[in-house]
């Protein structure tokens, strides 16, 4: 009962300061302090908007806001998001173009469950549906799960990925994005094993802990600094008696979001002071900067406590799948066997979560894969989120992923498909560019 307790002490703190700002926002505009026009007033109603703002925003699921695409016939196509596959602890989601022919190139996104939404990697799906079919992976905040559906590890992930595979067929290319890229490989490598015509065609791995160890973060030290006892006893909770999945344990959203923001704490506190002053000066917008991305940020979504426990257990404490020592479901996993589906890992030189040389680390682990179907490339100058969204993603990640694919796009002939004598794995350095 005490995580229980202290779950809902967290929400009922999340839900006191909503209310505070929204009582100071009402109090601040009634029209009778007009009469005597006082600047404090105007710093209390800014203060009350950004902080009601803020915390409501905590709990909301944001919307995909994806509604209607420019085709290359100049006309405006609707949007529609269909769910190909629905599980209880995630969806496989298509982003349906109305009225557009099905395009030759079809992606699977699969998206982190590391406290945001899916609805994180909105502009790389905007970018991607001009050029192919996107598919995205949809998880479920764990708080909205009933505890009946049983657990969720990162043995289900990988099994969870193997099935969405298998239902987009083997004409398929998949893009991981961070926290999922080891779990991606793994079930790539399960596919190969056990069901090698569901595979697909190339698999890019966007700044994930392949190895963790290769080159130290923050990240890293503190997962294997902390004991999972210490883990289990701070960072564990019970979902409260509000929500559907009461009962069920969780690493709530809120947590997570509270250790994203103390790595950047001056940072964000300068963001919300400017905020205020900008709303104290009707300078601020709905939709401007700050709330565009705030909106998304502030966003979080509890984790199974077995996934998050055991992502820190066997991905960074022990590094399976850097050692190639991951089990799904009773079978050891060979990354080895990969020998048809193209690689390419994608790193910031200025990431500070999964550092360069941390997803590199892939590439060597595909023994069986010829040199000729991996590559790898470091942006310069982008950090953990702009590989995958903002201006490096555009400019000059997403044109290099597109030529990968279109590279690879072709099914591999029954020459292709007999795993090579293993030999010494490729040197990162001299991997493809």
């Amino acid at each position: 009962m005490k995580y229980m307790a202290t779950y809902d002490l967290m929400e009922t703190m999340r839900n006191t300061n909503q209310w505070l700002g929204a009582t100071a926002k009402s109090m601040a505009s009634y029209p009778m302090f007009s009469l005597v026009p006082n600047p404090a007033l105007q710093w209390l109603g800014a203060w009350g908007e950004v902080t009601e703002r803020t915390f409501e925003r905590i709990v909301a699921k944001p919307d995909w806001g994806l509604h209607s695409f420019t085709c290359a016939d100049g006309r405006d196509h609707l949007i529609n998001v269909e769910t190909v596959l629905k599980r209880p602890f995630g969806d496989l989601i298509h982003f349906n173009v109305a009225g557009r022919e099905p395009l030759k190139r079809k992606i699977l996104l699969v998206a982190p469950m590391s406290g945001h939404y899916a609805t994180l990697l909105r502009s790389t799906v905007r970018s991607l549906m001009r050029d192919a079919e996107v598919y995205i992976t949809d998880w479920h905040n764990a708080r909205d799960i009933p505890v009946s559906e049983g657990k969720f590890d990162i043995e289900d992930y990988t099994l969870y990925l193997v099935d969405f595979m298998r239902e987009l067929g083997s004409d398929l290319h998949v893009i991981a994005v961070c926290q999922p890229a080891p779990l991606t490989l793994a079930a790539t490598a399960y596919l190969a094993e056990q069901d090698p015509d569901a595979q697909p065609r190339s698999l890019t791995l966007i700044g994930g802990p392949i190895d963790p160890n290769a080159n130290a973060t923050d990240v890293t030290d503190f997962g294997h600094r902390v004991t999972m006892g210490q883990l289990q006893e701070t960072a564990i909770q019970r979902v409260g008696f509000k929500h559907k999945g009461v009962g069920r344990k969780v690493y709530p959203g809120l947590l997570q979001l509270t250790s994203f923001m103390s790595m950047n704490s001056d940072r964000h506190s300068k963001a919300f002071s400017d905020q205020i002053l900008r709303v104290a000066q009707g300078e601020a917008g709905d939709h401007d900067a700050h709330n565009r991305f705030y909106d998304e940020y502030l966003a979080v979504m509890d984790m199974p406590a077995e996934f998050y426990l055991s992502t820190v257990e066997r991905i960074f404490k022990n590094g399976e799948i850097a050692r190639n020592e991951f089990v799904v479901d009773g079978h050891k996993i060979d990354i080895g066997a990969i020998t048809t589906v193209a690689v390419k890992t994608v790193e910031g030189a200025k990431d500070d979560i999964s550092a360069p040389g941390q997803c590199i680390a892939a590439l060597d682990l595909c023994t069986g894969l010829p040199d000729s179907k991996k590559a790898s490339h470091v942006e310069p100058d982008a950090g953990h989120y702009g590989i995958f969204a903002g201006r490096s993603w555009r400019d000059n990640i997403r044109p290099l992923v597109l030529e990968f694919i279109d590279a690879n796009c072709d099914a591999p002939n029954a020459k292709q498909a007999v795993r090579p004598v293993a030999k010494k794995p490729a040197n990162k350095n001299t991997a493809a560019k």
